[in-house]
């Protein structure tokens, strides 16, 4: 708690705390979703299965336009992305050692959990468990997996992104928006929805992404002639796309609909970040004035701290726990929306929550860890070091990498959910997983990080695990 609160005091007055709090709250948002509506169950054949509860409840669709969070991390995302690249250059570094560092701190606490998950499949093969029922619990565990891959690419493309929005501004988030149509008239339509369609995996998180840019160059002012017209047009827009339009109500995916809101990302969703930007500006300041407050602040700031544990280990909580109550023969199958179901939510969040605080006690050190780059390796050949340390290797080599980690990620997010996988997910994907984290980390430990300067291990206060500069100021009025 002392170091908390010695990480929170550092605080510069510039810092725009906001935007830790909603990172904060998407995060917590989505695992306190994922645990709702999480079913667990048994199968014909006796197996443990699982499976979502939203079909069975339509009542909660709306709810979803302010419960689907997504949009707000990339917007957030945005800003932070924004604020770093910038804060880096100021400090001498070029946009393939921010690259370097950035994904670093994403692929550090990820790889340890898909070994973590790869070493439990082996483990549970080893003592008999089938094949299948070893990739559903894999599956389940990597679920937010497909959400570091989506925006690990965002990530890659920043420093192009941020530059277009430099001189193009919000032509570039028209142009994404357009594109984003085209690609869900193609999926309505069936001509050619396999490829448009899954353009929109790109185009949508882009277009977001890109409104975050604005937001930190201070074009989103928290005055009312802002935020009034994204709030009331981002909510007459989903009333007209989804009450009387084509798209699903639900902006989280559910089985069965003809189109999803989220993957892709659809208009739908588009309108559902207007609408939630509307709503964050609106309670901007107020919100700033309470984050001045100590305690407040420093509970943003230990959250902030594990944030990305939180999010990559939460599924894993609902996975040990289900194993438990299985193993216990205590495993309730209220029948969902009935009275009883909603009455074993409570006792199931109350355990979920013990379970991941233990996994965040173990493994939010890591995360700690990650944000600083590793020490330079003293075994590297100097052939070796002046290789990495060139311009074009820089570049070429961390763009492999990172596509590397990303079409890792995706392989397992794309392949079926049961089948025979002897580490619980594809071994090729596995493969390129690995080899791409192996060699972020091999950059990033080069000495001199490629040849451009980049702030030493513990210099500098830190505040939500970030150099505490100017990486969050809050703008001037636009």
């Amino acid at each position: 708690m002392r170091a908390l609160r010695q990480r929170a005091e550092r605080t510069p007055p510039s810092r725009e705390r906001y935007v830790d709090l909603l990172r904060a709250v998407a995060i917590s948002v989505v695992a306190l979703g994922h645990w709702l509506i999480a079913v667990i169950g048994y199968d014909a054949r006796g197996q443990l299965t699982g499976y979502s509860a939203l079909g069975s409840l339509p009542w909660v669709y709306p709810i979803t336009w302010l419960g689907q969070v997504m949009p707000l991390f990339f917007i957030v995302g945005g800003y932070a992305n924004a604020a770093s690249l910038a804060s880096h250059r100021r400090r001498g570094g070029d946009p393939v050692t921010w690259l370097q560092d950035r994904s670093g701190r994403l692929v550090r606490p990820t790889t340890t959990l898909v070994l973590v998950l790869v070493a439990g499949a082996l483990v549970a093969r080893l003592v008999g468990v089938g094949p299948g029922l070893t990739r559903e619990a894999v599956w389940v565990a990597s679920i937010p997996l497909w959400f570091l891959s989506a925006y690990l690419v965002v990530i890659l493309l920043t420093p192009f992104m941020y530059r277009a929005h430099q001189r193009f501004g919000w032509y570039v988030v028209l142009v994404l928006a357009v594109l984003v149509a085209l690609g869900d008239r193609a999926r309505l339509s069936g001509i050619g929805s396999a490829g448009l369609g899954a353009g929109n995996f790109l185009f949508g998180w882009l277009a977001i992404h890109q409104v975050g840019f604005a937001w930190r160059d201070g074009r989103l002012p928290s005055r009312p002639r802002v935020w009034v017209p994204l709030l009331v047009g981002g909510l007459a827009a989903l009333v007209l796309l989804t009450v009387a339009g084509p798209y699903p109500v639900s902006m989280v995916d559910v089985s069965g609909e003809r189109l999803q809101n989220a993957s892709p990302p659809s208009l739908g969703l588009l309108a559902a970040a207007v609408f939630q930007l509307g709503l964050v500006l609106m309670l901007r300041d107020p919100a700033e004035r309470w984050l001045r407050r100590s305690r407040p602040w420093q509970a943003v700031v230990g959250v902030n701290a594990v944030v990305l544990t939180v999010f990559l280990w939460h599924m894993t909580a609902v996975l040990l726990l289900a194993v438990a109550l299985n193993a216990l023969h205590a495993l309730p199958t209220p029948t969902v929306a009935t009275p009883a179901w909603w009455l074993w939510r409570a006792p199931w969040l109350m355990a979920l929550v013990l379970i991941l605080a233990a996994l965040v006690a173990v493994f939010g050190r890591i995360e700690l860890r990650s944000v600083h780059r590793p020490a330079p390796s003293g075994r590297l050949p100097s052939w070796l070091v002046r290789t990495l340390t060139t311009p074009a290797a820089g570049v070429g080599l961390t763009v492999a990498a990172v596509t590397a980690v990303v079409a890792g990620l995706l392989s397992n997010s794309l392949a079926p959910r049961t089948g025979s996988y002897l580490f619980g997910m594809p071994a090729a994907g596995l493969l390129a997983y690995l080899v791409g984290a192996a060699v972020l980390r091999l950059l990033r430990s080069t000495p001199a990080g490629g040849s451009v300067p980049r702030p030493v291990s513990g210099q500098g206060p830190q505040v939500c695990g970030f150099p505490a500069s100017s990486r969050y100021r809050r703008p001037g009025p636009a």
